[in-house]
């Protein structure tokens, strides 16, 4: 039975950790916090276009199930009650697991990935995918299978990607929380588009379980919420060691809940943060006048706060960042795609076939080089962070643009080259294997909105949480909810060209 609208919005509108803090003490039952989720898709989803394969059904069944423990059982379930629609990239056992493809449209996956069963541990309630572009390639959600996810803030613009089905279900309040992967800023951009938060652990926090190239040094699993607290809250479940994954590490996941517990300071103290500030790390990279326009002024707030943080401009070097991640991004893209590319060359995607030829194109002193820049800018980069506690740039060096065009082809004077080259910044910060989180702080002229990126030390994700939560007090936007008319249901196929 459905909720009314006053109780939906009521629900959907609470925080993932307040929700779920409920449900184990039994003052809400997961059933009628899955059912108001299911019930804002209902009316949402048609608009946005970013769930898909919704099993409602199947989500009160296990909602139930939840409410049906023991209450000492149910107390100790992290994320209790929690709906939760997996990212179409990674397997969710009864659920299509197309990755945008129609060359696996109609694959249903058998097995969890290995996040997604720790979701499912931590009480999470699985009700259905997210979308996402062909294979996660690029950073505007499309594909031919699912179509387009459309900005919540605007719907004639991009949600980002490749995790925009999680980003716009979030900031629409469809879902609590989400799950996304990062490889040149797919956690990061889409937050940023959407005003949520999103996290890129380090290499091997959440481990990658499966994966078709396990060695990889670029792509990361990492949580996504409407709050640092929020996302430190889902991270707790979705850490710690497996020998499957050559890069993974353990740790505790109470580190975490801490962060998801506390007001901001509580678990650092309130020492005073040693704060870098980049635009552009002068001049390498173009961003699009509207987005500084939005940071320079959260800049100067956070400088103000004297006692809280001193900022200052200085960046790490990080010469031949986009060069080497383009062609780390090739070779991998040609070890996970190059065979379908040989067998289904039709039913790629002009994006995909063009990846696949950069990896081929790639030589031996190239790749050489490559690995030998990425170990040089790890090494500056954990030297900067040494001086200072985080460094903050532009998450995404432009607001976001319309769903008909497939990448920006300019950035202010700048023309890109191709559809990488648009989001060298943070792909950058991808190749130093650091830890970065966008916070959305504030929105343009136009009412689109903007991130912040916060990059922390080395595998130091819950220090860097809390910083980002004390920034998050301080110049925080996400708690401004699309105001958009999603009475309408939109084009899910739009002409992108």
């Amino acid at each position: 039975m459905s909720a009314t609208p006053e109780t939906t919005a009521a629900l959907t509108h609470r925080s993932a950790c307040e929700l779920a803090a409920d449900v184990r003490s039994g003052t809400l039952g997961a059933v009628e916090v899955t059912q108001a989720h299911l019930d804002r898709i209902a009316e949402v989803n048609p608009a946005v276009n970013a769930v898909q394969d919704l099993q409602a059904h199947t989500a009160l069944e296990q909602a139930r199930a939840i409410d049906a423990q023991p209450d000492q059982a149910r107390s100790n379930l992290p994320l209790a009650g929690l709906p939760v629609a997996v990212k179409d990239l990674a397997p969710t056992a009864g659920f299509r697991y197309t990755q945008g493809s129609p060359i696996f449209a109609d694959r249903v996956a058998g097995a969890d990935a290995l996040f997604v069963s720790r979701m499912r541990a931590a009480g999470a309630v699985m009700i259905g995918k997210t979308n996402t572009p062909e294979f996660g390639l690029g950073s505007h959600t499309f594909n031919s299978v699912y179509g387009a996810t459309r900005n919540p803030y605007d719907l004639a613009r991009t949600a980002g990607g490749s995790s925009g089905g999680a980003a716009a279900a979030v900031a629409t309040r469809m879902l609590p929380i989400a799950d996304g992967s990062d490889t040149g800023g797919s956690l990061r951009n889409p937050a940023s588009f959407c005003n949520v938060v999103g996290l890129r652990p380090s290499l091997g926090k959440v481990p990658n379980v499966p994966a078709d190239f396990p060695y990889s040094t670029l792509s990361v699993k990492g949580p996504m919420a409407r709050t640092v607290r929020d996302t430190a809250l889902l991270m707790s479940t979705m850490i710690g060691n497996d020998l499957r994954d050559p890069f993974s590490v353990d740790e505790d996941p109470t580190r975490y809940l801490d962060v998801a517990g506390s007001p901001p300071g509580d678990r650092i103290g309130k020492q005073r943060l040693r704060v870098a500030w980049t635009p552009d790390f002068s001049g390498s990279f173009p961003v699009e006048t509207s987005v500084l326009e939005v940071l320079e002024p959260v800049i100067s707030q956070l400088a103000e706060t004297e006692t809280e943080m001193r900022v200052e401009s200085a960046h790490p070097d990080l010469s031949g960042a986009h060069e080497a991640f383009c062609a780390l991004r090739g070779l991998q893209v040609l070890a996970t795609l190059g065979p379908l590319a040989l067998m289904h060359p039709e039913k790629l995607k002009e994006d995909a076939r063009w990846n696949v030829e950069v990896g081929r194109r790639v030589t031996g002193v190239q790749a050489s080089k490559a690995h030998r820049v990425q170990g040089i800018n790890f090494q500056r980069m954990a030297q900067f962070l040494t001086d200072y506690d985080v460094l903050l740039t532009p998450t995404c060096q432009v607001p976001p643009f319309e769903v008909g065009q497939r990448y920006p082809r300019q950035i202010g004077s700048s023309a890109m080259a191709d559809y990488l080259e648009w989001m060298a910044l943070p792909s950058a910060i991808s190749l130093t294997s650091h830890p970065a989180i966008s916070v959305p702080v504030g929105f343009t002229a136009e009412g689109h909105p903007v991130g912040l990126q916060i990059v922390g030390r080395y595998r130091s994700e819950a220090a860097l949480l809390e910083y980002a939560k004390r920034i998050e007090a301080i110049c925080g936007s996400s708690v401004e909810a699309p105001q958009t008319d999603f009475s309408v249901p939109q084009e899910r196929f739009p002409e992108i060209l």
